[in-house]
């Protein structure tokens, strides 16, 4: 006698609801994987390869409005009380023994009052092949967005005595930042302006401080959070500042510089 399997019809429907739910949800899985890597090649990508673009297009304007080939007149801009240096090189800067003290403060030349909506110098890292403009402010819309590099609102101008601070994004839109890990005692950082072009040196990297270390920036730059840090004469520094580890916001790194040179242009 054969027996013969009866399949009732409620467990069938159960079985296909079954695999229609587990197939949904593969697809919604698969679609979200999708979105999130369209999201990230937006960000890593497209929003780097855009920023440089525009970064590289305001460097070329800057340098043909200092070199009187036109373009873009309202880049053509200063920074206010820049000093126009009265010798080629500076005094010996500050060695941070007290020993030589800080050198001596250059006359003051008067200086347009600068459209801060557009850069006004332009930074240069030989080491890290590295050229960007740089504008006022640290905002992300207005300018670190846009692969600029940022100065601090109420810090030192290029070539003043004091702190010239400077931010820019370490990951993503153009990310300037991202190997400043990599600078080492005694390499130069260029700031150039109308007027004339500021070299450091590289003196000391801070590498990892909260966000909130606004020490770091001070005249005399010294950490807040970890007070061995930093310096405690007066001098020309130089300041760089991004977020710290890679692709996360959450602490910042620092690397500081002192003045070598002026010269005009």
């Amino acid at each position: 006698m054969v027996r013969v399997r009866v399949v009732r019809h409620s467990a069938l429907r159960r079985r296909a609801l079954r695999w229609r739910v587990l197939w949904g949800g593969g697809e919604v899985l698969v679609t979200v994987g999708v979105l999130l890597l369209l999201l990230v090649v937006h960000q890593v990508w497209w929003t780097n390869r855009e920023a440089r673009e525009g970064a590289e297009r305001e460097v070329r304007a800057l340098e043909r409005s200092w070199d009187g080939g036109g373009g873009d007149s309202r880049t053509a801009v200063a920074p206010p009380a820049t000093t126009a240096p009265p010798a080629t090189t500076a005094p010996p800067p500050d060695t941070g023994n007290g020993r030589n003290g800080p050198p001596p403060a250059p006359t003051a030349a008067p200086a347009p009052t600068p459209d801060w909506s557009q850069a006004y110098a332009i930074l240069s890292i030989p080491r890290l092949a590295l050229r960007v403009p740089v504008a006022e402010g640290v905002a992300k819309s207005g300018v670190l967005n846009k692969g600029y590099v940022g100065h601090y609102p109420g810090t030192g101008q290029p070539g003043q005595a004091g702190n010239f601070a400077l931010a820019g994004h370490r990951n993503t839109h153009g990310e300037p930042f991202r190997y400043i890990n990599r600078l080492r005692a005694g390499d130069t950082v260029r700031v150039e302006t109308r007027s004339a072009t500021y070299t450091y040196a590289v003196d000391r990297t801070l590498p990892q401080t909260a966000a909130r270390d606004g020490g770091v920036i001070r005249p005399v730059p010294r950490s807040e959070v970890r007070p061995g840090y930093g310096y405690t004469e007066p001098g020309y520094y130089l300041t760089l500042t991004t977020c710290t580890p890679e692709y996360t916001s959450k602490y910042r790194l620092v690397v500081w510089g002192k003045l070598l040179s002026m010269r005009p242009r």
